[in-house]
């Protein structure tokens, strides 16, 4: 017999390239990994013709458009990517009766909470990105029943560009840096993440819904770039500064620590906290680099 079939789309990014290094673990599943040059979700004539060849029983879908700046300015483009090409996608998971997890971000939230975030807490971008992946979601639940949403936040890897790899280069370029201190929530390593998503898969417990992970503990973007400092051993000066004082175009939730109960339950997982991930991570850097 045929061995499952998990497509990834989206897979030149962090999460992406996670699951790529993972896969090497599940001989049991037959992946395939798709950039966006390789297979735009967007292409609809193409995936079609691509579904019915390839006959996926889970599709992964990392796909998204993710410049939280520059969609305050391109506001089609992130509903192209990031709700009308979701839909479809889910739509054709349906047709071929494939499983899919999408996801999704913290910044369906518009921070005003005090308490960690529940899945079914109410929902305020507050940023164009904000409000196209919550489109995104409502579409794909609403075009197939068989989705897994999962929202995180603050996620970085050894891959790609992210807040981590940002924070190293400028601790060893600068002698201080500023770094916004009142947005509150916890960061997701993309590796524990990719573990989660084929955890679930593995499991052959396919509950749908919406579910949150990140890593455990609170934290702000200053307390994060002062463990980076700690554990590549920097003299750089950290400023705290309020989000006032470091205007972007895109309003930022000022508190999105999600509540991750459901997903803990639902699948019997172990979460670690942050700063172990982000020792784990920062070693892999290092080795890289050396």
């Amino acid at each position: 017999m045929d061995k499952p079939r998990i497509i990834v789309t989206g897979a030149n990014g962090q999460l992406g390239k996670e699951i790529q290094v993972l896969s090497a673990k599940y001989p049991e599943f037959d992946f395939a990994f798709f950039s966006r040059v390789d297979l735009p979700i967007d292409d609809l004539e193409n995936l079609q013709n691509f579904f019915q060849k390839v006959q996926p029983s889970f599709c992964i879908n990392c796909a998204a458009y993710t410049a939280v700046d520059k969609a305050e300015t391109e506001k089609e483009i992130a509903f192209l990517m990031n709700a009308e090409s979701v839909a479809a996608l889910a739509a054709l998971c349906k047709q071929f009766h494939c499983k899919l997890i999408h996801i999704s971000t913290d910044y369906v939230f518009d921070g005003s909470s005090s308490a960690p975030l529940k899945e079914d807490d109410a929902t305020n971008p507050v940023s164009v990105y904000g409000a196209s992946k919550l489109k995104g979601e409502d579409l794909a639940l609403k075009k197939n029943d068989e989705t897994i949403i999962i929202r995180t936040s603050w996620v970085y890897s050894e891959f790609g560009n992210n807040f981590v790899k940002t924070m190293i280069r400028l601790m060893n370029e600068k002698e201080s840096i500023n770094v916004v201190s009142d947005q509150i929530g916890s960061p997701t390593y993309a590796a524990d993440l990719a573990d989660v998503i084929l955890n679930i898969i593995n499991s052959e417990k396919f509950v749908p819904g919406i579910y949150n992970y990140s890593n455990e503990g609170k934290i702000s973007w200053y307390d994060f770039a002062v463990a980076i400092r700690e554990m590549i051993s920097s003299n750089c000066k950290i400023n705290p500064i309020p989000t006032s004082q470091y205007p972007m175009p895109a309003k930022r939730p000022h508190y999105s620590l999600l509540d991750k109960t459901k997903i803990i339950s639902v699948y019997s997982l172990a979460i670690k906290n942050w700063k172990e991930s982000l020792a784990s991570c920062i070693a892999k850097i290092k080795k890289q680099e050396s």
